[in-house]
């Protein structure tokens, strides 16, 4: 039972989803703090608002002497804050690692890799073929000599 359970932790995959749920809240936090110190005060002092929540309200007087409020301005926060979210996430972090994902590609075609680009697994592939054609060129090169 205890066997199991060690190599049901032990997994590589457990501890990748692990670090990835770790790294996921680290990264979330970093986005969200740019969005509500950054974006979220200045969208708030374009509308004169504290909040969205508190802009463009819309005030129903019902049957029983109530007032039910439409918040419009919630609505349009909630939008605005993933776009502005979705825009964060694509220009601080996605564009960049694409321009350097694309650069190091390059290189790569142009034969001039970095030591510190990564590898990708085309590159191993292909240095894998080029190894067992040369392993091929040295043992008929050695049945011919024989």
């Amino acid at each position: 039972m205890l066997k199991g359970f060690k190599e049901f932790i032990l997994r590589g995959n457990v501890i990748d989803l692990a670090v990835a749920v770790v790294i996921g809240a680290a990264f979330t936090a970093v986005v969200n703090s740019i969005v509500n110190n950054l974006f979220n005060p200045l969208i708030g002092a374009l509308f004169r608002a504290d909040s969205l929540d508190s802009a463009f309200v819309w005030e129903i007087h019902t049957m029983d002497g109530s007032v039910a409020e439409v918040k419009f301005g919630a609505v349009l926060g909630a939008i605005l804050t993933f776009l502005i979210v979705a825009a964060v996430v694509y220009f601080v972090f996605v564009m960049p690692m694409n321009v350097l994902k694309e650069r190091a590609e390059a290189r790569r075609q142009a034969g001039e890799p970095k030591a510190e680009d990564p590898e990708t697994e085309l590159t191993v592939l292909a240095e894998i073929r080029d190894l067992l054609a040369a392993d091929r060129v040295r043992q008929s090169d050695s049945q011919r000599s024989e």
